[in-house]
């Protein structure tokens, strides 16, 4: 009987000898309760990844739809400011027509001054005349709807039949012009 004992210290030193070489050791099998246990923790990681990443989908449509509600709103009222400030030139053209007397020199003072409220809304709004009489044609800034004989240098601008406009240097509209052409000899 003294055998046993030594058989199962004989396999304790084999198992030993087998996990210290490295040699892959057959893992303990879990009970129904720990895999029970596993299963529910798995269960509960699962649930709550599924709950974030409902939460950051929803957030993220939330996200999307104020976006869409605030690009709306700003192509809906990104002129109000610009709006508000023609109120006033608006307001000086009603009372130009109101006027009971009316009389030359009082019309010219009256467009004048409304001329002047109207330059001064383009200039807080950055909206700028293009002038080019003299300057060389541009073909994104000026449309030529005549070429004239001229002694000035071909294709430059020799008269403005209507002003252009830009908005902080994209054209509004061209400046209509005539342009010069060499004389024919």
């Amino acid at each position: 009987m003294t055998q046993a004992p030594e058989n199962a210290q004989t396999q304790a030193q084999d198992d030993l000898d087998l996990s210290n070489t490295g040699a892959a050791a057959t893992p303990p099998a879990d009970s129904p309760a720990d895999l029970t246990i596993k299963l529910a923790a798995a269960e509960a990681a699962a649930a709550n990844a599924k709950d974030e990443w409902l939460r950051a989908k929803a957030e993220t449509e939330n996200i999307r739809r104020r976006s869409a509600e605030d690009v709306l709103k700003a192509q809906k009222y990104g002129v109000e400011k610009m709006a508000d400030a023609l109120v006033a030139v608006k307001d000086s053209l009603d009372a130009a027509v109101k006027v009971e007397t009316p009389s030359v020199d009082a019309y010219k003072q009256g467009v004048e001054l409304t001329a002047r409220q109207l330059a001064s809304v383009f200039e807080k709004f950055s909206i700028q005349e293009v002038d080019p009489l003299g300057q060389k044609f541009d073909p994104t800034r000026h449309q030529a709807i005549a070429a004239v004989e001229s002694d000035q240098e071909p294709n430059t601008v020799v008269s403005v039949m209507q002003k252009g406009y830009t908005l902080h240097d994209r054209v509004l509209r061209p400046a209509l012009v005539a342009v010069a052409k060499p004389r024919e000899a």
